[in-house]
């Protein structure tokens, strides 16, 4: 009987399917079917939309954060994002697998730990998702979605290229080579008078950008136009239109917004600036080199000094002014609220085509970044300030917000996903679903650490400690900082508690990959 079932279903289905809704058709064969066999079938779960918003290089400087280490967050103008994280999960302590961005998205795409060297440079996704089979391993869940029924769209940066297709910073127009060729049914880009995404990334407000202007720019511009006057404001307006199309669809979706800012240079329109009072904006409580550590784990802030028209250049030995660190972040402060009013667009949209009431939200930046701590200006470092990013995530039946401070990793966001849509995982994971901790944000048996990757280091990273070891001969090559009594990182405290350090070698053992030993 049960047969009979199943076949009546599948010719239901196939004749209407081009008339009818899925709602429809399901009650057209609830209708007929007996009721002793509709017992026996069990109902097919629900898959819910997924709307996920990237961000570029934003740390957890955001009004819904509270105070933090990044100084008294209340200054921040994030009205959009404070709301959003008002009825969802926020987690304190995320992490970013590396600290830069195409390998970290690299990370949360596969959810997968970094194996070889080649998955730390920001032609890592092309190194293992562009020119593989769709059958081979790693896969993206973007891509688990697709083959499992999901009609999958990407909006601006999702992996490392500015809108999905591999081509150099001074090519005249994108090439036809998807980075992640198996991911999308659409890859778009607004990319408006810049012409291409690369431009646009490093776009000013009259058209010009970073390349083709030689690097001759200062990292910061105070823009007398509108929203759309830089690309983000563009990539909004696409994620509203993009919406409103799925909307329309009979199947579940996944749209990916990847918005720019606040990566460098930190444009913004006027608007945005005018938010802030710079002489009350606050200067870092980490000015100098932490203490008893080797200044190969930093770096002399080589990406923001491309930008050769910038007043001052900062470096190791000498670190900018307080006047113009304050001009600095308050050109990042004034991008950070830029993107929060896209954000709110995007939001807003979702909303009002009710589609928040079936629809997973995930709110999440690549990793943090030094504003002049520890006198660097940039991410790639493996301490708190370049790790240490943001992860919000809200569920249809969420009715008011909560914070986790668990820590989390950004290989975990995979299998929650997958979880969460009721998708089976057909890829061996590094990462654990924290579903769990969406239902009870202080679960107990959460595993609690993190790894990150960079520089020839591994960092593990638990409640109370960071704990770093590096693979070279520069000595000290293990750091300790204690965050209950040094939550800035300012002094390297392994020499001190040699038996606390190897008990943190043991469990960072755990997520030596043999990244930096075989190689």
């Amino acid at each position: 009987m049960r047969r009979i079932y199943m076949s009546i279903s599948k010719i239901v289905q196939k004749t209407a399917s081009r008339f009818l809704t899925g709602t429809l058709i399901a009650s057209i064969i609830l209708i007929l079917m007996p009721k002793g066999i509709m017992a026996q079938v069990s109902e097919p779960p629900v898959h819910p939309n997924v709307v996920f918003i990237m961000i570029d290089d934003l740390r957890p400087d955001l009004n819904c954060y509270g105070t933090s280490i990044y100084g008294d967050n209340k200054l921040m103008q994030t009205p959009n994002i404070d709301k959003f994280a008002a009825g969802s999960v926020l987690f304190n302590n995320e992490y970013a697998v590396v600290p830069t961005c195409g390998p970290s998205r690299l990370a949360l795409l596969t959810g997968i730990l970094p194996k070889k060297r080649a998955a730390l440079s920001n032609e890592a996704c092309v190194s293992f998702l562009s020119n593989k089979p769709p059958s081979d391993t790693p896969r993206t869940f973007i891509a688990d979605f697709k083959r499992q029924g999901y009609y999958t769209v990407g909006i601006g940066k999702i992996s490392h290229y500015p809108d999905g297709y591999v081509y150099p910073y001074t090519a005249a127009r994108k090439s036809n080579q998807l980075e992640l060729p198996y991911s999308w049914n659409e890859m778009l880009l607004d990319a408006g008078k810049w012409g291409t995404g690369w431009n646009a990334f490093f776009g000013y407000a009259d058209g010009s950008n970073r390349t083709g202007r030689a690097g001759a720019v200062k990292p910061y511009e105070r823009g007398e136009v509108g929203d759309t006057g830089y690309v983000d404001g563009l990539t909004a307006n696409l994620a509203v239109k993009t919406l409103d199309r799925l909307s329309e669809k009979d199947k579940p979706f996944f749209l990916a917004v990847g918005f720019f800012k606040p990566h460098l240079p930190f444009n913004a329109p006027k608007k945005y600036w005018d938010m802030y009072d710079e002489a009350k904006i606050g200067l870092t409580q980490s000015p100098d080199l932490p203490e008893h550590i080797n200044k190969a784990d930093l770096h002399g802030s080589f990406e923001f000094n491309f930008y050769k028209d910038g007043e001052e250049h900062p470096s190791l030995d000498k670190p900018v002014s307080g006047a113009y660190a304050r001009r600095l972040r308050h050109a990042y402060y004034a991008s950070v609220s830029y993107i929060d009013a896209q954000v709110g667009k995007v939001l807003d949209e979702l909303k009002r085509l009710k589609l928040d009431k079936n629809t997973i939200v995930v709110l999440w930046s690549d990793h943090g970044w030094h504003l002049g701590d520890d006198r660097v200006w940039g991410k790639h470092t493996l301490f708190e300030y370049a790790t240490r990013s943001v992860l919000i995530v809200k569920t249809p039946d969420m009715k008011r917000g909560k914070i986790s401070r668990k820590i989390v990793s950004s290989v975990d966001v995979y299998p929650t996903l997958t979880e969460l849509c009721h998708l089976p995982v057909t890829n061996h994971l590094d990462g654990s679903s924290f579903v769990p901790l969406l239902k009870d944000p202080g679960n107990k048996k959460w595993k609690d650490e993190a790894y990150s990757y960079y520089n020839k280091g591994i960092s593990l990273r638990t409640q109370r400690y960071r704990l770093t070891k590096y693979f070279r001969r520069a000595q000290p090559t293990v750091e300790l900082f204690d965050h209950k009594y040094d939550p800035y990182e300012n002094e390297n405290v392994a020499a001190k508690h040699p038996k606390l350090v190897q008990r943190l070698l043991a469990q960072l053992e755990k997520g030596n990959t043999g990244l930096f030993e075989a190689q």
